[in-house]
């Protein structure tokens, strides 16, 4: 369970995640987080959130952005919101580490999510930002915080998701695993 101040650390790249505020602290309003991202490339697929704004302010270096097939670069001192519905990506492309406050409103289960995300790396089950398709259909299905992949036809995510992620589940995937969040969804 996502608590305040606790920090995770993805044992592969050295990125480090700090909960600053959980959906618990803001009674779902939102999930701040501190993000020091060290690592070059994306951490998830080009994406958007039906449900759910996300802002981020960059304290040092530079984030790169995705935002509808263009890039932009936000530096120290910027800020920038993903709308919900647009497709998007966030990531580090330079040499240096990127530290910025990542906030996602409303929370629904985002704190739950980014446990789990690293969860997975630690175990080395996520490599270059890619889970398995089938564990990427059974999380996009299973989420409070509804997003979809920005690269797939709506549609074709939407049968996917609906065919294979109660199949994948009758054989042990899960959204969120109790080994990482503590909640088993």
């Amino acid at each position: 369970m996502p608590i305040k101040g606790q920090v995770l650390e993805n044992p592969l790249t050295g990125d480090v995640f700090e909960f600053l505020e959980t959906a618990k602290d803001t009674n779902g309003e939102c999930v701040t987080v501190k993000a020091s991202i060290k690592s070059k490339g994306k951490l998830v697929p080009n994406h958007y959130h039906v449900l759910q704004d996300e802002s981020f302010e960059v304290i040092s270096g530079n984030l790169t952005v995705w935002l509808m097939g263009k890039l932009q670069i936000v530096s120290a001192g910027e800020k920038i919101t993903l709308y919900k519905n647009i497709p998007h990506n966030h990531y580090n492309q330079a040499d240096e580490t990127v530290v910025y406050i990542h906030r996602t409103s409303p929370a629904l289960d985002f704190d739950y999510f980014l446990e789990n995300l690293i969860g997975f790396y630690a175990d080395r089950k996520s490599k270059n930002a890619k889970a398995d398709k089938i564990q990427e259909l059974v999380t996009l299905k299973y989420m409070d915080s509804k997003a979809f992949l920005a690269d797939m036809p709506l549609g074709a995510q939407k049968f996917l998701m609906n065919v294979v992620g109660p199949l994948a589940r009758m054989f042990g995937y899960r959204a969120f695993y109790k080994k990482y969040t503590g909640i088993e969804k």
